[in-house]
């Protein structure tokens, strides 16, 4: 059973998505959050394994109720749900060790199998405006990042891991290189490490933020 805690300030949003995710056999909504606080708070002590995080609510902002969820090194996964589909601040919500992006007038479906995905750590770049917000915001690296960062990673690595930047999923790795998935994943779970990441998202931003990806590109 995969348990979400839902983090919005607007009752009725809240409301729709747990009929979404109660509609599910293997989802239950474990909990609901008014405001960032409330959401770090339950975050911490109830577990859940994964948080809908809305990015602008009172008291604290999603941003930095993610940054406390991910610094306490609590399991839940944040998936990244906002009303704005550019907007720097999920971006920075991403840096900060969001697992994922989505917009609030994603399909029901849609929602369903992007909670299955972030709770099996198959983390969200799929979709357009996931790669579009990271390679915009992605232009201005914070000090400190350099391609030196990435010495470590094997000629293959850097392939696979250019790949993944462009939001590829293993499967299609496998395909274009001629691998099989599970040797693809094996690449992907070394990368991580590697790099000490702590998933894909921040894997590519990673990539971006060094240059070995750079907006704009298509593969």
């Amino acid at each position: 059973m995969i348990r979400v805690l839902i983090a919005d300030d607007q009752t009725l949003v809240r409301g729709g998505f747990r009929l979404i995710l109660n509609s599910d056999a293997e989802i239950e909504v474990s909990g609901e959050a008014g405001d960032g606080a409330e959401a770090a708070e339950l975050a911490l002590s109830s577990s859940p394994d994964v948080v809908l995080m809305d990015v602008r609510m009172p008291r604290l902002d999603g941003i930095e109720a993610t940054r406390r969820i991910v610094a306490a090194g609590c399991g839940a996964r944040v998936l990244i749900l906002t009303t704005f589909d550019l907007d720097e601040y999920v971006y920075d919500a991403i840096r900060a060790g969001a697992s994922g992006f989505l917009l609030k007038d994603v399909p029901p479906a849609e929602l369903v199998h992007a909670v299955h995905a972030v709770a099996r750590g198959d983390v969200l770049l799929a979709p357009t405006i996931t790669r579009r917000l990271v390679e915009e915001y992605a232009q201005r690296p914070p000090p400190g990042k350099n391609p030196d960062e990435l010495q470590e990673l094997t000629p293959r690595e850097l392939e696979i891991l250019t790949l993944v930047a462009h939001g590829f999923s293993n499967g299609e790795i496998a395909s274009r290189l001629y691998l099989s998935e599970a040797t693809v994943k094996t690449h992907v779970t070394r990368i991580l490490g590697k790099l000490a990441l702590r998933d894909r998202v921040q894997a590519v931003v990673l990539a971006y933020e060094t240059g070995l990806v750079r907006p704009g590109e298509v593969r």
